[in-house]
């Protein structure tokens, strides 16, 4: 059971999200879409329309998407206020838990672009002073930003140290989870503080890490050969990542976890129909929410004839989708895939 204070004393009935400091618009090379699924009680799981998206965060009963203008817009639960006005934001993350059965505490975090942050929500708290902060961390009730020194400052409830990071300036990357944080180090290592149930803020070894994620009472890390590793509270085996090295991208949840694939497809951990992913490659960014997942897909710019699988090119495996219908008749099957009416 979770010791990090005294909303999560009983795990069963108090609900940590965590999302983890989201992409820069700087740093993005897309934008797109934006696609839901899981617990949708309250439109959580049902994005607005556009596909100028460039980040999204899932959080308890909202969401949140940046877009590529730097605006941002939240949907979901009416308990949470609206989304900050301006379109100078270029990072977002939310956290905060739920408690059941309509009692959201939650709060959200945005980075602008001249390097101050921004903290909004019933939960929200005055954010660390200052235009040097170039990545933010959401967790249960405590929050994380990362200098452009490469140091780490916390802020929010700190009754295990969660919000005391460690001393240094060589940090690249940052999470905040319940009641626990993690650190990457420029040299691949990762550091852990915090509450430390069932290992959750002890990381493994090694220096060949490349992203870091912080759940509900466990961790994932991604490593360099594109494989994904977990430790901390695994009863319903989110703590234990499938089988392969071709992922580039994590996100910990409450109690499922998601992973981007170089393919751009998703896998999602342990089998849940409620957050069994949508098919196809052609997703970019995801983000685990309390019950709910989002994922940014990828916009085509120009509409291809022949692109019969939607990856906005036309290649073998189109003609792969083709060949394998070219016995279809169209006139008794025109809905066949292989049927592109003129």
């Amino acid at each position: 059971m979770e010791s990090a204070g005294p909303f999560n004393k009983c795990w069963a009935s108090y609900v940590i999200i965590i999302v983890v400091c989201c992409l820069c618009v700087a740093q993005s090379t897309f934008a797109g879409s934006v696609v839901g699924w899981g617990n949708n009680y309250y439109g959580q799981a049902t994005p607005p329309d556009g596909n100028d998206f460039v980040a999204i965060a899932a959080g308890a009963l909202s969401s949140l998407a940046l877009k590529s203008d730097g605006s941002i817009v939240s949907w979901g639960s009416d308990l949470s206020s609206e989304s900050p006005d301006g379109n100078d934001f270029v990072a977002i993350a939310t956290g905060g838990p739920y408690v059941p059965p309509l009692r959201f505490v939650g709060y959200s975090l945005a980075l602008k672009s001249n390097g101050s942050i921004v903290d909004w929500d019933y939960g929200s708290l005055a954010p660390p002073e200052g235009n040097n902060f170039v990545a933010i961390a959401a967790g249960y009730s405590h929050r994380l930003a990362l200098q452009s020194d490469g140091s780490i400052i916390g802020w929010g409830y700190n009754r295990d140290g969660q919000a005391t990071p460690p001393d240094g300036n060589d940090f690249v990357a940052i999470a905040a989870g319940s009641g626990h944080s993690l650190a990457l180090k420029s040299d691949g290592s990762i550091v852990g503080w915090g509450d430390n149930y069932r290992g959750k803020a002890t990381p493994p070894e090694g220096n060949n890490f490349v992203a870091i994620a912080a759940g509900f009472g466990y961790s994932l890390a991604l490593k360099s050969d594109g494989s994904i590793v977990g430790w901390g509270n695994n009863l319903y085996g989110q703590a234990t990542p499938p089988d392969g090295n071709d992922y580039v991208a994590i996100e910990a949840g409450q109690f499922h976890s998601l992973a981007l694939k170089s393919d751009g497809s998703i896998v999602s951990w342990p089998a849940n129909t409620l957050h069994t992913p949508p098919a196809g490659n052609d997703f970019l960014a995801i983000s685990a929410g309390y019950n709910h997942s989002l994922a940014i897909k990828k916009h085509c710019e120009y509409v291809l004839t022949g692109d019969l699988n939607d990856d906005c090119k036309v290649d073998f495996s189109d003609f792969e989708i083709l060949a394998a219908h070219w016995l279809i008749d169209c006139n008794l099957n025109p809905e066949n895939p292989a049927c592109v009416p003129k």
